[in-house]
């Protein structure tokens, strides 16, 4: 049996809905009434500057959304973002209980735009559960920039076998295992439950 003592975490997949991905972002054009085309065309040749915190939100809006008059203000449009954020259900409060049970280091491992990453985790006070924040945004790498994982041990100051990440993309996990980080892919809170049984992990 390995002994976990650092636990990394994505945000959006795991313990959130995911912040600005594909399908939210097509609630967006709808609700707005968008030409999808475009706005899709337009967010995907700066998105990754923006994630990679090289860029603010308001200029992403500026270059996405408000190159052209609109009947609706930015902050209509980013109130509209932040209500798509919501909870995967009893994750969070799951993953508190395992990190006091067992007094792991929790650490995020996130690709997610600095205003909106800030947002989530002080609206969900996401600080209670973390003990560091690895963001795209803050530190300038993106998964799957093998880089960022290798932050993330420096960090934690904990062995590649001591440690456990789950993620909900499968690939990502796999780059995870390629440094001898233990992974689990999220699919379902329960599912999450049986498998981290497999490292000695349970509230039961």
């Amino acid at each position: 049996m390995k002994l976990i003592k650092t636990l990394f975490l994505d945000i959006g997949g795991v313990l959130l809905t995911n912040g600005w991905d594909t399908p939210t972002r097509s609630k967006a054009i709808a609700h707005f009434k968008l030409d999808a085309d475009q706005t899709q065309e337009r967010h995907h040749m700066v998105f990754d500057t923006f994630e990679s915190g090289k860029m603010t939100l308001d200029a992403y809006l500026d270059y996405v959304i408000f190159y052209e008059v609109r009947s609706f203000t930015k902050d209509q449009f980013v109130h509209y973002m932040h209500e798509q954020s919501q909870r995967i259900e009893n994750s969070i409060e799951f993953f508190k209980a395992i990190k006091a049970k067992y007094t792991l280091r929790v650490i995020a491992i996130s690709n997610e735009p600095r205003e909106l990453n800030n947002y989530r985790i002080r609206h969900f006070k996401l600080m209670e559960l973390f003990d560091a924040v690895i963001s795209s945004s803050f530190v300038h790498l993106r998964k799957p920039d093998v880089a960022i994982f290798k932050l993330a041990i420096d960090i934690a100051q904990s062995e590649e076998n001591n440690a456990l990440y789950i993620d909900d993309r499968q690939l990502f996990i796999e780059i995870a295992r390629g440094l001898g980080v233990n992974g689990i892919q999220f699919t379902d809170l329960e599912e999450v439950k049986n498998k981290l049984k497999d490292f000695d992990l349970s509230l039961e």
